[in-house]
């Protein structure tokens, strides 16, 4: 077991009464004994809507597909005469291998209570239905882009002052929160088959990779990342250009409107009124305590879209002004001096190579489950590629300085 993996004893007293409480938190969202299709999406959503909102009629509804998505099926559906979205979401296919679906309604249901993301509307039995955002979706070159970066740098900062309800305090650790980060990728490891049935997949597989030496890759590459002592926090963990959503109506005033109808439910449903702030995020599915270095390293991997241009990979220049509007908004705007910038470079740097290991290790569980248009093998061979590319420049020359 790697170090900081820990997540509790369990079966004790307080580890009870927490699971208890936490039902209780998700049982709060209405569930539906609905279950959507893939070939029948359009369908499928009304189902699900037609019960939060029953007096919703199937002409006055518009769907359009989000297409974006590499592990869920996405489709907003938007009651016209009123102009009000909402998103349903069905899971993909063995996507409970990858994800915690109990932590990913805690998280919505957490960020919610503070506006920092749309309400969960209801649960069915394979997805979820919440608010929409509106807004401009985040381009690959927006990332980069310094006006587009500081808003994104000042909302992540908030979100990693977020807390979680479930924190418990483990015997042993003087930490209330717990990462999740390395036993996560364990538990990932642990699921990649020993063979593929699809046999362009096998070959891919058999070609380009050694199982035995990646799991003692990364109980190494763990060993280095743990010196650096990144603190844990609240982080996103899927920080990707998709899942940022710009504001085109900043400086503007944003009011909360009630529906007139309430739903089927007894609760009347608002607009999300989320602040005035240029950016916000949205899917929250691997959200969870994790280290601070991770969930940026992991955003500026993501400079590289699904086509992994790593060449956009951000410069040490640029990180470090991203670096000063991140910590000045994290500490109530006072500014970072240049060694607490250094010391996030080390940190950002190194855990931007674990972001390769955690999505190349999820890359090869999905060639395995999912049903979802996507060379998900060929993606892993591409993250674990690059990691191999980086180790040595970061490992050797950031880490030891």
């Amino acid at each position: 077991m790697p170090p900081n993996t820990s997540i509790g004893p369990a079966d004790t007293p307080s580890t009870l009464a927490e699971e208890e409480s936490l039902k209780q938190l998700i049982e709060t969202t209405p569930f539906f004994d609905v279950e959507i299709s893939k070939d029948a999406l359009f369908d499928g959503a009304f189902k699900v809507v037609s019960c939060v909102f029953p007096h919703w009629k199937y002409e006055d509804i518009q769907f359009f597909q989000c297409k974006d998505g590499i592990t869920n099926q996405l489709v907003r559906v938007t009651y016209m005469p009123t102009a009000f979205s909402v998103l349903v979401r069905a899971y993909g296919k063995g996507s409970e291998r990858l994800i915690d679906r109990k932590q990913e309604i805690i998280n919505i249901i957490t960020l919610a209570s503070q506006n920092m993301c749309p309400p969960l509307y209801a649960r069915f039995k394979n997805g979820l239905v919440y608010g929409f955002i509106k807004g401009k979706v985040s381009t690959v070159e927006e990332l980069g882009q310094e006006k587009t970066a500081e808003w994104i740098a000042k909302k992540l900062a908030k979100w990693h002052k977020v807390k979680l309800p479930q924190t418990q305090h483990h015997p042993g650790s003087d930490k209330k929160e717990q990462q999740k980060l390395w036993a996560t990728m364990y538990k990932w490891l642990e699921q990649v088959p020993e063979k593929y049935e699809n046999a362009s997949t096998q070959s891919i597989f058999e070609t380009n990779f050694d199982m035995k030496k990646i799991r003692s890759e990364l109980e190494t590459l763990i060993e280095s990342l743990e010196t650096l002592e990144s603190p844990i926090v609240f982080s996103h963990n899927d920080l990707l250009y998709g899942n940022i959503i710009f504001d085109e109506e900043k400086g503007t005033e944003k009011k909360t409107n009630k529906l007139k109808a309430s739903t089927s439910v007894g609760f009347r449903i608002t607009f999300f009124a989320h602040p005035i702030e240029e950016a916000n995020f949205i899917d929250y599915e691997y959200g969870c305590y994790a280290f601070r270095g991770f969930d940026i390293g992991n955003h500026f991997n993501e400079f590289a879209g699904f086509e992994c241009e790593y060449w956009r990979y951000p410069s040490k220049e640029f990180q470090l002004k991203w670096f000063d509007w991140y910590l000045t908004e994290y500490n109530n705007g006072v500014e970072p001096t240049k060694e607490e910038k250094l010391k996030l470079y080390k940190e950002v740097n190194g855990f931007a190579l674990a972001s390769h290991y955690y999505w190349g290790l999820w890359a090869m569980i999905q060639a395995m489950v999912s049903d979802i248009d996507f060379n998900y093998m060929e993606y892993a061979v591409l993250r674990f590629e690059e990691y191999e590319k980086r180790k040595n420049e970061v490992l050797l020359k950031n880490l030891t300085v």
